[in-house]
């Protein structure tokens, strides 16, 4: 029997998912590129596999933002915005804890979720995913540009038939009946302008610098001959998620309900039926951000004590305003300035380009940094190198601008914000360099 479908609202979008199974593991299966949670049952290999999930877990599925039965968007939904959607079906199944099993491109998010929220996350799995998916000097297992953009004249040629089935599948290329399925599901789960958008920002994420981070006990499952993500993307993200298990899978197929996937349930089975000690949460992954007013020294001496602490508590009672809007956590004040948690960079981004906006009204100028790092939960508030860089961040900002290290950059792909470089620069405190780079203006 096919799963009633059912939606759950992230912000203003419809998330639609379905729960099947009844085992005492909650198991969120995180699609790749595109998905269709009702299509997903019409071809037997797929409902085969979904259903072997079930036999010892309860399987919450679901179609991302802009494809399948959910809202279709037309901005291209970032990193951050597709955990909001996994959060808000967790929630609306009263889900408090699950395991994340994230195929090809919906890895990264599940990556990125078990950072940020590891108190919700029981476990995570990667099967054939990567860090990254374009090629760079120090990841020479991603894809270079004449690929991509062979990829992408694919699509706008073939987009309606089973496309790339012989690279994704190789073992079931040959069955007309599952090729036939193949293309009605790409067709059901993205128009083709719309999957083209979805592949160029996919092309953008990178979530290696996130990896350190990652405390909840981990499976990398990847198929050795996988001709679309190589294992060595597989073997990159093992080798950088500390305690982590890797698997690998004599397949060549790139989909998890190929000629493998009864073994790739029976992992995830021994993986999450087995004993791991619960971690305790003292470390996650959060955007930092600081803020202070410019030149606030000569203003104080400018206005006098009483007026210029007047100004304060109307700069502190705007800053509040767009922190509560962006759900940004206020940790402290710093005098004449914020220091704030957020659990999304893109947030963080728009949170600080509203401060520097509304500041303006009080005939006052800010400048605002921003970096994503690993933070030590401390009373509340959060401590460790990311918060120093973030302060460091901030003082390298001009007035009226937002400044954010490469690590929020590479993590908001897809969200719309534009970034001018900044350059490399040597801060006090922090061995390395970082490269900042400065916002133009993210989207509405």
């Amino acid at each position: 029997m096919v799963p009633d479908t059912h939606y759950a609202r992230a912000g203003s979008i419809n998330i639609a998912y379905q729960v099947f199974g009844d085992g005492p593991v909650d198991l969120v299966l995180v699609p790749g590129w595109v998905s269709h949670v009702d299509v997903f049952w019409d071809e037997p290999i797929v409902a085969r596999f979904l259903l072997r999930l079930a036999q010892f877990s309860r399987v919450i599925l679901f179609d991302k933002r802009g494809t399948g039965l959910s809202d279709r968007v037309t901005d291209t939904p970032s990193l951050e915005e597709r955990m909001d959607d996994m959060r808000a079906v967790l929630n609306e199944v009263g889900s408090k804890r699950a395991a994340l099993a994230g195929y090809s491109e919906g890895g990264p998010m599940c990556i990125l979720f078990a950072a940020t929220y590891p108190e919700r996350t029981q476990a995570l799995i990667t099967i054939g995913s990567f860090p990254r998916r374009q090629f760079a000097p120090d990841y020479p297992c991603g894809i270079d540009d004449e690929k991509t953009q062979k990829f992408f004249e694919m699509i706008s040629t073939q987009w309606g038939g089973p496309l790339d089935i012989d690279r994704r599948a190789p073992t079931l290329s040959t069955d007309p009946r599952f090729c036939r399925w193949w293309a009605r599901f790409l067709r059901a789960g993205a128009s083709p302008a719309a999957v083209v958008a979805l592949q160029r920002a996919n092309m953008q994420i990178d979530v290696r610098a996130v990896l350190p981070s990652v405390r909840v006990p981990t499976l990398v499952l990847h198929a050795i001959h996988d001709r679309i993500i190589p294992i060595d993307a597989s073997r990159y993200l093992a080798g950088h998620i500390q305690g982590s298990t890797l698997v690998e899978i004599d397949s060549e197929d790139h989909l998890p309900f190929g000629d493998c996937a009864d073994q790739i349930a029976t992992e995830i089975e021994r993986f999450l039926t087995g004993k791991h000690e619960t971690p305790e949460v003292d470390r996650v992954i959060s955007t930092v951000m600081f803020t202070d007013i410019v030149g606030s020294t000569q203003l104080a001496e400018e206005l006098g004590d009483t007026r210029w602490r007047d100004l304060l508590i109307a700069h502190h009672d705007t800053v509040r305003k767009e922190l509560a809007i962006y759900r940004g956590h206020e940790v402290k004040t710093t005098g004449d300035g914020f220091h704030a948690t957020f659990d999304g960079p893109a947030r963080a981004i728009r949170c600080g380009v509203a401060i520097v906006d509304a500041v303006r009204a009080l005939g006052i100028e800010v400048r605002v940094g921003i970096h994503t790092g690993e933070c030590e939960l401390v009373d509340g508030g959060v401590e460790g190198v990311a918060v120093h860089i973030a302060a460091r961040v901030a003082e390298l900002a001009e007035p009226r601008r937002v400044l954010v290290s490469q690590t929020v950059k590479d993590l908001v792909a897809g969200a719309g914000i534009s970034f001018e470089d900044r350059g490399l620069h040597s801060m006090k405190g922090v061995s390395e360099q970082w490269r900042v780079f400065q916002v133009v203006r993210p989207a509405p």
